[in-house]
C-alpha cells in the first residue's frame, strides 16, 4: 500500500484511541459506579499512549520525525515503551473491573505487574539472542503484542462483559448492549489484530503475520486495527453516558421523592389541621363542662347559700357565721378551680416568669398527676425569647411530656433547656420503653399527631425537630432553634417589642 495511504490509516488508528482517552478523562469522575471511576482512570491512559504510538508509528513512516536520522535507536525505544505501556494500562483497565471490591482492586494490580515482568525478561533475553538492529526493533514489537497485547485485550473484554451485566441489574440495558458490542471490537482487537504482527524471526510471526493477512484479506492488518479501534472507542464513548443518564434519573428520582414527601406533609398539614380545629372544640366543650360542672354549681351554691344567711342572720347569728365559713371555703374552692382551668388554658409562668418557670412549673403539675419523676435543668445564660416561640417550645414539651405519661411507661424524665452561643436548644429525654421511628413513619394507618404537631411548631419558626428512639432504650425529643433565624424573623415585629 501507498505510503500516504497507510500513514493516514494510522492517523484515523491514533484518533480513534486519542479521542476514545480524552473522552474517558471528562466522563471519568460523574458515575457513581467506584469500581468503574476507578478502572476508566487506567482505559484513559492506554487511549492517550496507543494513541499517541500509532501517531509515532505514522511519522515514522512518512520520515518526518525529527531526529528520525540521527537518532534512530531512541526513536523505536520510545515507540516501544509506548506500546508497552500502553498495553499494561488496558491490562489494569481490564482487571479492575473484573475486581469485585476494593481489596480485589489492590490485588489485581499485581496483573499488569506480572505481565511487565514477562515481558521485561522477555526483551532482556531478546536483546542477547539479536543484535541491536532493525531485527531487534521489529522482534520486542512482535514479543509486545504476544505478551502484552493480546491478554490485555482479552482481559478488558472481560472486564467489559462484566461491565455489562452491572448495567443490566441497574436497568441500563441500552447502555449495556454498547458495552457489549465495546467488548467485542476489544475481543478481536486482540485475537485477530495482534495475531497478525509484522514479519519477524520469533515464532509464529515467521509464518502468521501482516503479509499473510494481505494475502488472505487483500488489505492490511493496520486497516482491520484501525476499524475495529474506531468501533471500540466509539461504543466506549457511548456507554460513559451511562453516569450521565444515570445521574439525571437519580434527580428524577430525588425530585419524585420530594414532590411524595411535599403531598405527604401537604396531607399531613390538612389532617393536622383538622385535629387542630377538633382539639380546639374538644377544649371548648371540656372548659364549658368545667365551668358548668365546677364553677356553675360553685357559684349557684353561694347563691343559695347567702339567700340562706340572710333569712337566718335575724333568727341565729351562730348559724349564719357557720354558713358563711363554709361559703368562705367554697368561694377558695371555687377560685382555686377557676385557676387551674386558667394556667391549663396558658400558664401566667410563661409571660410573667419566662419558659424555664412554665417547665419547672409544669414539670411539677405532671408529677401530682402521674406517678413520674420529671428533672427540668436550663444550662447556659438564659436569654428574653419572643413570646411565640416561648409558646411553641412549651407546648412541645407538654406534647412530648404527655407522649410520656401516655406510651412511654418511663419512670423517669429529663427536660432539658440549653442556652447555647447560636441557638435555644430543647430536649426531652425519657427511659421509657421505646419505639422504632421508622415503623411509627411507615405506619400510615395510625399516623403519630403528636409528632407531626411537634415537628409542625418547630418548622414555624424554623426549628429542626429530631427524635431519637430504640425499642428499650427511651426517647429523645430535641427542637432547636438558631438566634439568627428569631432576629430575622421577629426583630423587625412591633408587636415583639419589649418581649
Amino acid at each position: 500500500m501507498d505510503v500516504p495511504n497507510i500513514a493516514l490509516i494510522f492517523f484515523f488508528y491514533g484518533l480513534a484511541f486519542f479521542s476514545m482517552g480524552l473522552a474517558v478523562t471528562l466522563e471519568a469522575g460523574r458515575g457513581s459506579d467506584e469500581r468503574l471511576r476507578y478502572a476508566l482512570r487506567p482505559l484513559a491512559l492506554f487511549g492517550f499512549l496507543h494513541g499517541t504510538h500509532e501517531w509515532v508509528e505514522m511519522f515514522q513512516i512518512l520520515g518526518i520525525l525529527p531526529g528520525q536520522d540521527t537518532a534512530p535507536l531512541a526513536w523505536q525505544s520510545i515507540r516501544i515503551a509506548l506500546l508497552a505501556f500502553s498495553f499494561l494500562s488496558l491490562a489494569a483497565f481490564g482487571s479492575a473491573l473484573l475486581a469485585p471490591t476494593r481489596r480485589f482492586r489492590r490485588v489485581a494490580l499485581l496483573v499488569p505487574l506480572l505481565l511487565a515482568s514477562i515481558w521485561g525478561f522477555g526483551v532482556l533475553a531478546l536483546r542477547g539472542n539479536y543484535p541491536v538492529s532493525s531485527e531487534l526493533w521489529v522482534v520486542a514489537d512482535v514479543w509486545s503484542r504476544y505478551v502484552l497485547a493480546i491478554p490485555s485485550a482479552l482481559l478488558a473484554c472481560a472486564g467489559l462483559i462484566r461491565q455489562q451485566r452491572e448495567f443490566r441489574r441497574v436497568g441500563l440495558e441500552r447502555f449495556g448492549r454498547d458495552t457489549l458490542w465495546a467488548a467485542v471490537a476489544f475481543a478481536w482487537y486482540g485475537l485477530v489484530g495482534q495475531i497478525f504482527v509484522a514479519p519477524s524471526p520469533l515464532p509464529p510471526s515467521n509464518v502468521v503475520n501482516s503479509t499473510l493477512f494481505f494475502e488472505l484479506f487483500g488489505f492490511p492488518v493496520q486497516l482491520l486495527r484501525a476499524t475495529v479501534a474506531i468501533i471500540g472507542a466509539f461504543f466506549v464513548i457511548r456507554f460513559l453516558r451511562a453516569s450521565e443518564v444515570e445521574t439525571q434519573r437519580h434527580i428524577a428520582e430525588l425530585q419524585e421523592e420530594r414532590l411524595r414527601e411535599a403531598e405527604r406533609r401537604e396531607a399531613l398539614r390538612g389532617e393536622l389541621l383538622g385535629r387542630v380545629v377538633a382539639a380546639q372544640e374538644a377544649e371548648r366543650q371540656r372548659i364549658g363542662r368545667e365551668l358548668h360542672d365546677e364553677t356553675g354549681q360553685a357559684l349557684t351554691a353561694i347563691g343559695l347559700g347567702l339567700r340562706g344567711v340572710s333569712s337566718t342572720l335575724r333568727e341565729d347569728v351562730d348559724k349564719a357565721a357557720r354558713n358563711m365559713r363554709q361559703l368562705e371555703g367554697l368561694v377558695a374552692h371555687s377560685l382555686t378551680e377557676l385557676q387551674r382551668l386558667i394556667s391549663d388554658l396558658r400558664p401566667s409562668h410563661l409571660d410573667d416568669l419566662g419558659l424555664a418557670s412554665a417547665l419547672r412549673w409544669y414539670a411539677g403539675e405532671v408529677e401530682t398527676r402521674v406517678p413520674l419523676k420529671i428533672r427540668v435543668n436550663v444550662e447556659g445564660e438564659d436569654r428574653d425569647l419572643p413570646a411565640p416561640v416561648n409558646t411553641g417550645l412549651f407546648r412541645i414539651a407538654q406534647e412530648a411530656l404527655t407522649n410520656v405519661v401516655k406510651h412511654a411507661f418511663a419512670e423517669k424524665v429529663e427536660v432539658r433547656l440549653i442556652f447555647e452561643i447560636d441557638g435555644v436548644q430543647l430536649e426531652i429525654i425519657d427511659d421509657g420503653g421505646g419505639f422504632n421511628p421508622q415503623m411509627l413513619l411507615m405506619d400510615s394507618s395510625r399516623p403519630s399527631w403528636g409528632l407531626a404537631g411537634m415537628e409542625e411548631r418547630a418548622a414555624l419558626f424554623n426549628g429542626r425537630f429530631q427524635l431519637e428512639s430504640a425499642e428499650g432504650e427511651g426517647t429523645r425529643v430535641r427542637v432547636t432553634v438558631p438566634y439568627q433565624e428569631l432576629s430575622e424573623e421577629y426583630d423587625d415585629d412591633p408587636s415583639n417589642a419589649g418581649g
